[in-house]
Protein backbone atom coordinates (compact mmCIF):
# COMPACT_ATOMS: atom_id res chain seq x y z
CA UNK A 1 0.00 0.00 0.00
CA UNK A 2 1.55 3.33 -1.01
CA UNK A 3 2.22 6.01 1.54
CA UNK A 4 -0.07 8.96 0.72
CA UNK A 5 1.92 11.43 2.80
CA UNK A 6 5.30 10.36 1.45
CA UNK A 7 4.69 9.06 -2.10
CA UNK A 8 8.40 8.56 -2.83
CA UNK A 9 8.76 6.14 0.06
CA UNK A 10 7.25 2.79 0.85
CA UNK A 11 4.57 2.41 3.47
CA UNK A 12 5.62 3.67 6.87
CA UNK A 13 5.16 1.25 9.70
CA UNK A 14 4.96 2.74 13.14
CA UNK A 15 5.49 0.27 15.93
CA UNK A 16 4.73 2.04 19.22
CA UNK A 17 6.16 -0.82 21.28
CA UNK A 18 9.43 -0.70 19.37
CA UNK A 19 9.68 3.09 19.65
CA UNK A 20 8.93 2.98 23.35
CA UNK A 21 11.58 0.29 23.75
CA UNK A 22 14.19 2.31 21.85
CA UNK A 23 13.59 5.38 24.02
CA UNK A 24 13.77 3.29 27.20
CA UNK A 25 17.00 1.64 26.04
CA UNK A 26 18.49 5.04 25.25
CA UNK A 27 17.41 6.41 28.64
CA UNK A 28 19.05 3.38 30.28
CA UNK A 29 22.26 3.97 28.35
CA UNK A 30 22.26 7.62 29.42
CA UNK A 31 21.71 6.58 33.04
CA UNK A 32 24.60 4.11 32.82
CA UNK A 33 26.92 6.68 31.25
CA UNK A 34 26.19 9.10 34.09
CA UNK A 35 28.70 7.12 36.14
CA UNK A 36 31.38 7.10 33.41
CA UNK A 37 34.30 9.47 33.20
CA UNK A 38 33.84 12.70 31.29
CA UNK A 39 37.05 11.79 29.46
CA UNK A 40 35.28 8.93 27.68
CA UNK A 41 31.61 9.89 27.75
CA UNK A 42 29.95 12.81 25.96
CA UNK A 43 26.82 12.12 28.00
CA UNK A 44 28.80 12.47 31.23
CA UNK A 45 30.19 15.79 30.02
CA UNK A 46 26.68 17.04 29.31
CA UNK A 47 25.48 15.93 32.73
CA UNK A 48 28.45 17.65 34.37
CA UNK A 49 26.93 20.91 33.09
CA UNK A 50 23.90 20.31 35.31
CA UNK A 51 20.30 20.87 34.32
CA UNK A 52 21.07 24.39 33.06
CA UNK A 53 23.79 23.20 30.68
CA UNK A 54 21.64 20.30 29.49
CA UNK A 55 18.71 22.66 28.89
CA UNK A 56 20.92 25.04 26.94
CA UNK A 57 22.08 22.18 24.69
CA UNK A 58 18.47 21.01 24.25
CA UNK A 59 17.51 24.52 23.12
CA UNK A 60 20.33 24.47 20.53
CA UNK A 61 19.11 21.13 19.23
CA UNK A 62 15.51 22.36 19.09
CA UNK A 63 16.62 25.28 16.94
CA UNK A 64 18.44 22.86 14.62
CA UNK A 65 15.23 20.82 14.29
CA UNK A 66 13.31 23.96 13.33
CA UNK A 67 15.90 24.87 10.70
CA UNK A 68 15.93 21.34 9.29
CA UNK A 69 12.14 21.29 9.32
CA UNK A 70 11.81 24.30 7.07
CA UNK A 71 14.92 24.28 4.91
CA UNK A 72 16.57 20.85 4.79
CA UNK A 73 15.76 17.39 3.51
CA UNK A 74 14.00 14.58 5.38
CA UNK A 75 17.27 12.89 6.32
CA UNK A 76 18.54 16.06 7.98
CA UNK A 77 15.28 16.51 9.87
CA UNK A 78 15.34 12.88 10.98
CA UNK A 79 18.90 13.22 12.28
CA UNK A 80 18.17 16.46 14.09
CA UNK A 81 15.00 14.98 15.62
CA UNK A 82 17.04 12.04 16.93
CA UNK A 83 19.55 14.49 18.44
CA UNK A 84 16.68 16.40 20.06
CA UNK A 85 15.25 13.25 21.65
CA UNK A 86 18.69 12.28 22.97
CA UNK A 87 19.26 15.69 24.52
CA UNK A 88 15.77 15.69 26.04
CA UNK A 89 16.57 12.36 27.70
CA UNK A 90 19.86 13.79 29.00
CA UNK A 91 17.99 16.73 30.54
CA UNK A 92 15.47 14.36 32.11
CA UNK A 93 18.38 12.38 33.59
CA UNK A 94 19.99 15.57 34.90
CA UNK A 95 16.72 16.43 36.65
CA UNK A 96 16.13 12.81 37.73
CA UNK A 97 12.77 12.74 35.95
CA UNK A 98 12.06 9.18 34.78
CA UNK A 99 11.15 8.69 31.13
CA UNK A 100 8.29 6.49 32.34
CA UNK A 101 6.75 9.56 33.99
CA UNK A 102 6.85 11.45 30.69
CA UNK A 103 5.40 8.47 28.81
CA UNK A 104 2.64 8.12 31.42
CA UNK A 105 1.81 11.82 31.04
CA UNK A 106 1.57 11.42 27.27
CA UNK A 107 -0.58 8.33 27.65
CA UNK A 108 -2.92 10.19 30.01
CA UNK A 109 -3.47 12.80 27.30
CA UNK A 110 -4.35 10.32 24.59
CA UNK A 111 -7.97 10.45 23.54
CA UNK A 112 -8.24 14.07 24.65
CA UNK A 113 -8.44 16.88 22.14
CA UNK A 114 -5.29 18.97 22.17
CA UNK A 115 -7.42 22.07 22.59
CA UNK A 116 -9.28 20.54 25.54
CA UNK A 117 -6.04 19.40 27.17
CA UNK A 118 -4.43 22.82 26.74
CA UNK A 119 -7.50 24.58 28.17
CA UNK A 120 -7.52 22.23 31.18
CA UNK A 121 -3.85 23.00 31.91
CA UNK A 122 -4.34 26.76 31.61
CA UNK A 123 -7.50 26.76 33.70
CA UNK A 124 -9.46 28.23 30.79
CA UNK A 125 -12.56 26.41 29.71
Amino acid sequence: MPNALFPNQGPRVYDAAMSDDVLKKLAGTIRARASASGDVSYTRRLLDGGAQGCARKLAEEAAEVVIAGVSQDDAALTGEAADLLYHLLVLLEAREVPLDDVLAELESRMGTSGLEEKAARSGKG
